[in-house]
């Protein structure tokens, strides 16, 4: 009704001409507090062109997608749709995986793991046939678990199944020492491998601000503290979830930093859960270590010259996976 209102010219392009730019498409399974705080953050920060919301709960979704929509006059435009991986998501870029059964107060992040498998075993299925070029972004927890068994029963390459993994454990890393050393966390370098989970290695070893390591200038008599402060990250989840019921606004914030590399081909070194094999001792398990990650997903990951402490609980951690993962009917 309004197409008088704008005439076109003779330079106008058509969208489907071989000069128009394919937009960046996203899908996002899973539209609850995770989901929707990914979603709000990827919008805000103008990551894709498109992205499509699926949920089993389709009337909230629509109400969701309404909301974020009256939003984008706000900021750079985004097409926010309701939809599934069959329809208005097929051919994505991305699809971001946060679906599953929410964590319970002391419930470990394990527990999840045969509830959320089955719910994974019809999510992959679609995820191939129509997204079979996109790159697959795990959230769910248990993440590391999660990843595995995406990366198993897709079949897709393995730089193309990545999980969200450490990356928000090591920006909590960064903040408690940024409190301690009253600096900003981006200029704090210190990471958590291993587990996203109760078995994570805090590594001391390469902790630095500017290039000077931490564990250098702590006093023996302080080592206790060091143990505290690995310990809090480590039950900051269990924390939150007891005041609130949830986590989200920082995984969705630490999901947009993925995000952002892999769509801006940025070769950034994050955190990320990915197949690990024949790296210190470790074979066919799914977690976490300092990874280059760009438009292909994850191509290289930093070979970390660990303590001999570190390795030794990055291979319990690895065992403790490799032991749910065994318990699995994939």
């Amino acid at each position: 009704m309004f197409e008088q209102l704008l005439i076109p010219t003779a330079e106008t392009s058509p969208r489907n001409s071989s000069s128009f730019v394919r937009p960046r498409k996203g899908v996002i399974i899973g539209a609850g507090q995770v989901g929707m705080a990914c979603a709000y953050s990827l919008l805000i920060q103008n990551c894709l062109d498109e992205m499509v919301l699926q949920d089993i709960a389709m009337e909230k979704v629509e109400g969701e997608v309404m909301d974020l929509m009256h939003g984008v006059p706000f900021v750079e435009p985004t097409l926010v749709r309701a939809g599934t991986l069959a329809d208005a998501g097929r051919d994505a870029d991305l699809v971001i995986i946060t679906a599953g059964a929410s964590q319970k107060p002391g419930e470990t992040r394990l527990n999840l793991l045969q509830r959320n498998v089955e719910i994974f075993k019809h999510l992959v299925g679609d995820l191939v046939k129509y997204c079979p070029r996109a790159i697959v972004l795990v959230v769910s927890n248990p993440v590391d678990i999660l990843t595995y068994v995406t990366l198993k029963l897709s079949g897709l390459e393995r730089s193309r199944v990545l999980g969200s993994g450490t990356v928000l454990d090591t920006a909590r890393f960064r903040h408690l020492l940024a409190e301690q050393l009253r600096i900003a966390p981006r200029n704090i370098h210190a990471y958590i491998i291993g587990e996203h989970g109760d078995s994570e290695v805090a590594v001391w070893s390469h902790a630095n601000i500017a290039g000077m390591p931490l564990i250098e200038g702590v006093a023996a008599s302080d080592r206790a503290e060091i143990a505290r402060l690995s310990q809090q990250v480590k039950n900051a989840a269990y924390e939150i979830i007891q005041r609130k019921g949830y986590t989200s606004y920082a995984i969705g914030l630490g999901v947009t930093e993925i995000v952002r590399s892999i769509l801006r081909d940025r070769a950034s070194i994050l955190t990320v859960s990915s197949l690990i094999d024949n790296l210190y001792g470790l074979e066919d398990v799914c977690l976490s270590l300092p990874a280059v990650v760009d438009r292909h997903g994850v191509q290289r990951i930093v070979n970390l010259s660990l303590s001999e402490a570190e390795e030794q609980q990055l291979q319990h951690s690895a065992l403790v996976l490799r032991e749910a993962i065994a318990q699995l009917a994939l």
